[in-house]
């Protein structure tokens, strides 16, 4: 992933540059974290990597490629993005995680559960992972709907993860067990932790 010189301004805010001549290079299965005060434009460079926005100048490149020249479907299926704030469905466990690939076996969907560290409090549900979680998660602890949304980035399996503040509103003991998930998940992917 390369920025190149790249220069944006949100709309609203012109006379602001949330980004002014911003280089980056993060070779392929690398780990970077951005880090900044607020409004310092870690997530302008997550809304810059899948298009949100244009940059008024310079180019962002993937394995070569200016993403300008990709289709924004294409471009975006490069990418698991795991929010601050997860978005979590009136549906079961299964669906949920699901959601990133709708095509996956129950196993798979398993499989990735465990790497996220969230089979064990899916199982414990009163249907395992059958079980309705809620609209927006309401049956979940911040941490278990964090975990959900990892196996569901796990089992997208994308080529890079995008970690937009994903621990910042967690417990200690459920961050630790986030973090364990992020190691393992990061191990083969290119990621950039804000």
């Amino acid at each position: 992933i390369i920025f190149d010189d790249v220069s944006f301004s949100y709309p609203t805010r012109l006379k602001f540059p949330a980004l002014k001549g911003f280089n980056l290079n993060i070779d392929a299965g690398e780990t970077i974290a951005l880090v900044g005060p607020s409004g310092a434009g870690k997530s302008t460079v997550f809304n810059m990597l899948l298009r949100f926005y244009q940059p008024q100048s310079g180019s962002i490149y993937i394995d070569g490629i200016a993403i300008e020249n990709l289709s924004k479907d294409y471009l975006r299926s490069l990418f698991a993005l795991v929010p601050q704030e997860p978005v979590i469905f009136g549906m079961t466990a299964m669906d949920n995680i699901r959601f990133s690939r709708p095509n996956a076996t129950d196993e798979e969907v398993r499989t990735a559960a465990k790497a996220a560290d969230a089979d064990g409090f899916i199982s414990d549900l009163p249907q395992g992972y059958e079980s309705f979680v809620g609209e927006r998660g309401i049956m979940l602890s911040g941490g278990e709907k964090q975990r959900i949304a990892i196996a569901r980035a796990i089992l997208r399996d994308s080529p890079i993860l995008l970690l937009d503040e994903a621990t910042s509103s967690l417990d200690s003991i459920s961050e630790k067990a986030v973090q364990r998930a992020f190691e393992e998940i990061s191990k083969t992917k290119t990621t950039i932790v804000v």
